[in-house]
């Protein structure tokens, strides 16, 4: 019964939050679905874990609010989705959390946690690295040829947003830290966070699908760009957009932690 009463809470606390974000329209409906689904699931493994996932929802809306219209100029043309996230952003980014966080409802173990922290480090990494990134006076470059290439465009880098990812991954771990969780696990955490944005950076250089407007001669991840043309695969592949990188993201985030946490 008390776990049942405090699946419930989760259920409505998780459900208020997500309601609100929709009203502010951080999430779409099938977004507010999606992170109701992930906030309930992470309470089912305990207050903490709902307080991990609260902190890194609250900070990162946070940091989207920051100079948002500059930053929507900077990336229009490129970026496929807006503000608003749906349902696949949602699950691209907490899927691998939420999983880990039932299995440590049915089966208690520190490998959870390092699982579900280090795939939150992940997801909170790269989400404040490209959030600050956004901000800064240098264009980025590309992760692989160090070239500059316009904002926006997936594995491009900044010094600011390598710094931003490194500040996430330690959000998570202070507090993975203040929450009680095992040294090792806070130890981890912020490797597989770092290794995380990383590897979307990597991943989004080389596998992710890339596109091209032949309207306006110009790269863009949007299936139909901004003129109102229809865009065509170039390189990558097709199948995997910039929500498949996202996912692929905390995976690596909660494998790096798990291994560095089985080893601590």
């Amino acid at each position: 019964m008390p776990e049942f009463a405090r699946i419930a809470g989760g259920f409505i606390v998780a459900l208020a939050i997500a309601a609100a974000a929709r009203r502010s329209r951080a999430l779409s409906a099938s977004g507010m679905v999606a992170a109701t689904f992930v906030g309930t699931a992470a309470v089912a493994a305990g207050w903490d874990w709902g307080a991990l996932l609260i902190g890194f929802f609250v900070a990162s809306s946070l940091l989207s609010r920051v100079q948002r219209e500059h930053k929507a100029r900077a990336t229009g043309s490129i970026v496929h989705k807006g503000d608003e996230r749906d349902a696949v952003q949602v699950l691209a980014n907490g899927a691998a959390f939420a999983v880990a966080a039932v299995g440590h409802a049915v089966s208690p173990a520190a490998a959870w946690q390092a699982l579900g922290a280090g795939a939150l480090a992940a997801a909170t990494a790269d989400t404040w690295a490209t959030e600050i990134g956004l901000l800064s006076p240098r264009a980025p470059r590309s992760i692989l040829t160090f070239r500059a290439v316009p904002r926006g465009t997936s594995g491009g880098v900044t010094m600011l947003g390598l710094m931003g990812g490194v500040f996430g991954a330690a959000f998570i771990e202070l507090a993975a830290l203040v929450l009680g969780w095992p040294q090792n696990v806070v130890v981890a955490v912020v490797a597989g966070g770092i290794a995380g944005t990383l590897a979307d950076s990597l991943f989004g250089a080389t596998l992710q699908q890339r596109r091209w407007c032949d309207t306006c001669h110009t790269a863009t991840e949007r299936p139909v760009h901004g003129c109102g043309a229809a865009t065509r695969v170039t390189g990558g592949f097709a199948w995997f957009d910039n929500d498949g990188v996202n996912a692929a993201c905390t995976l690596v985030g909660a494998g790096v932690a798990w291994i560095i946490a089985r080893h601590l």
